[in-house]
């Protein structure tokens, strides 16, 4: 069965600190948080397209809302978890499924940079 990826990519500006950190990211700090999200299908709809690149811009605007240009730690559940790049990744992945996921498609897995030379990918196992 064929397997087709999209990918949209935008970014974010947002403060952190990671608390019990051996190091400098323990203080406060931001970062432009570089984001792509991936969505695949096995089956397109009647005009060819397995979803519009709009409604995954707009989805993915809509749930970054509420960390752009915010402190994170300020933010539940990082007020009581690291906003590490790792958790940032993976509660982005279960926004965005919830938002996304239908009979045809799935969010496959989320990537999110703290730098240009830093990224994690977060999927769920299979």
């Amino acid at each position: 069965m064929p397997c087709y990826e999209l990918t949209i990519e935008t970014h974010f500006a947002a403060a952190h600190l990671l608390r019990g950190y051996p190091g400098d990211c323990a203080r406060l700090h931001g970062h432009n948080w570089q984001v792509a999200l991936y969505v695949e299908c096995s089956e397109l709809d009647d005009i060819g397209l397995a979803v519009d690149y709009k409604i995954l811009k707009r989805e993915l605007k809509e749930a970054l809302a509420k960390w752009d240009h915010y402190h994170l730690n300020d933010i539940a559940p990082f007020d009581t978890i690291n906003p590490s790049s790792e958790n940032v990744a993976r509660l982005l992945y279960e926004e965005m499924s919830r938002r996304l996921n239908d009979e045809r498609l799935r969010v496959s897995r989320v990537q999110i940079g703290e730098t240009c030379t830093a990224r994690v990918t977060y999927r769920p196992e299979t």
